[in-house]
């Protein structure tokens, strides 16, 4: 008989992502067991749990450095900081897609909950229509990023794409009170990302291509065997360019960078804020995490191919999220566009040759993080009988009618908009140093450039919440459940404690950003 070779498995090191995925497996089996009366309850409270469990073992694994199932995963310093923050930023979503009071009208309960006459009708309607599976497609998707950041090879790579992408155009189509926008939001989500997965899949099979032809090598999609076949500096490397070209389109598309943004506007209107919240926090680690992995291990040897082309796309995303954004009426599209921007600033981190440049990438994505969670926790407050109000016009006047909740918001967009002793000054000084010292600066004019054009629709917000008078369209902040205050008050505490008090942090980064190869 002929002997299997297993692969030798890490179990503790890749112990964070069972945890989520077995979660998610028994989050089905509470849907289908747990009396409907207490599913929320549980199924959030099974969720936080889980992910403080697997936060748990990202800092019992802190010393690892290894790579394990068969070269598939790669446990190192990037990885586990990585892991870290999506874990910190899910448990913050969580806590806003778990506020789900009546009173409020929740974004995953139907205006028949809202609306019903007695106490006893609406529990009954909330019973019937409250989408408690939010929670393990959410902790599904949590799953696949955690693998996503840790893939040491492409096919891995690709399967954890879709494990965190599919729940999510889900999700995309769960908000009840805008209910055609919010399905053809997830529509558009899922067919652009379909051919985004197409173009990842068609450059894996071109890089193998490409590996089988380096004499004296085996062929494969791991790391280590391109990294060297990248090396061997080939005379004819169009396999390895198109390659190349094709996986940045599937993993720019998920980061929402241009010219692959276009998505980006209507999900995040469409998608319930919560769940918004939580693209434009956790897959942004996710997909730049990748990036790093990918263009500093993989292709590491190909930069000066790449850089230019990356450098392009990263000058036009910060001009399209600039630009776009100063044009906006709605404040969920607006903040949309801010992400895109700061996808640009990332891609700047990203090309940035060195250590700093990494660990100043990753200290940005947990800075930007946290921000963007309480922005949108703030976006949930503002509410009038007819539910969330995001165009700007109804938010004239409201720093008169709620100054604290406009007050937090106000110090949110200074953040935005990098002023000093917030996170966003610190996170983009962390990114544009390395750049200039590494001769990239074309990236940090640009970047500088386009920074004080975004700070015009910012301080347009604050101006009209605080110096227009309230009107009768505007809307009041609704007093909010105490999730949603635990996570609007730990996104603001961080924004300014990464922005007075960055150091323990910045070095928490420096000192895991070495990828292990």
């Amino acid at each position: 008989m002929t002997e299997l070779n297993l692969p030798s498995i890490n179990y503790s090191a890749i112990s964070p992502i069972l945890i989520m995925l077995g979660t998610a497996l028994l989050g089905v089996l509470v849907e289908a067991l747990v009396p409907r009366r207490w599913r929320h309850v549980v199924q959030l409270t099974l969720a936080l749990l889980a992910v403080l469990a697997a936060l748990t073992m990202v800092v019992l694994n802190s010393d690892e450095r290894i790579i394990t199932a068969g070269q598939a995963l790669a446990i190192d310093g990037p990885t586990l900081f990585l892991q870290g923050a999506i874990l910190v930023l899910a448990a913050m979503a969580l806590l806003l897609i778990g506020d789900r009071s009546v009173e409020r009208g929740g974004a995953f309960v139907a205006q028949a909950a809202v609306t019903a006459e007695s106490a006893d009708d609406r529990r009954q309607a909330e019973g019937r229509n409250g989408l408690t599976e939010v929670y393990p497609l959410t902790t599904f998707a949590i799953g696949g990023m955690l693998i996503f950041v840790a893939a040491n090879d492409l096919l891995t790579m690709f399967i954890a794409l879709e494990v965190f992408s599919l729940p999510l155009y889900l999700l995309c189509a769960l908000a009840r009170r805008r209910r055609l926008l919010s399905q053809e939001a997830a529509m558009k989500y899922f067919l652009l990302g379909a051919y985004a997965s197409a173009f990842f899949l068609f450059g894996v099979a071109l890089i193998y291509g490409f590996t089988s032809g380096i004499p004296g090598r085996p062929a494969g999609v791991d790391f280590a065997t391109i990294h060297a076949a990248v090396s061997e500096s080939p005379a004819s490397p169009v396999l390895l360019f198109a390659g190349m070209a094709l996986l940045a389109i599937g993993l720019l598309f998920k980061a929402a960078a241009a010219p692959f943004h276009v998505w980006t506007p209507d999900v995040y209107q469409g998608a319930p804020t919560p769940v918004t919240g939580f693209m434009a926090a956790c897959t942004k680690v996710a997909a730049f995490g990748a990036l790093l992995r990918v263009f500093q291990v993989a292709f590491a040897d190909a930069s000066w191919d790449f850089t230019p082309v990356l450098g392009a796309v990263a000058v036009l995303t910060m001009l399209v999220g600039a630009v776009l954004a100063v044009t906006q009426t709605d404040i969920k599209r607006l903040l949309a566009y801010s992400s895109i921007a700061n996808a640009g600033y990332l891609l700047v981190g990203v090309l940035a040759p060195s250590r700093d440049g990494l660990a100043g990438t990753m200290f940005y994505l947990v800075a930007y993080g946290f921000s963007v969670l309480a922005a949108f926790a703030v976006v949930t407050l503002v509410r009038d009988e007819d539910g969330e109000a995001t165009h700007l016009s109804r938010w004239a006047g409201l720093g008169r009618r709620s100054p604290f909740f406009a007050a937090l918001f106000t110090f949110i967009l200074l953040a935005f908009a990098g002023i000093p002793l917030t996170s966003g000054f610190t996170s983009k000084f962390a990114i544009f140093g390395p750049a200039l010292e590494g001769g990239q600066a074309w990236l940090v004019i640009a970047g500088v450039l386009t920074s004080m054009v975004l700070a015009f629709p910012y301080l347009r917000v604050v101006v009209m919440m605080w110096l227009s008078e309230p009107g009768e369209s505007t809307p009041t902040v609704t007093v909010p459940g105490g999730l949603t205050s635990a996570a609007l008050m730990i996104g603001v505490l961080a924004t300014l404690v990464l922005g007075v008090a960055p150091a323990p942090l910045l070095d928490l980064a420096a000192g895991a950003a070495q990828f292990v190869r």
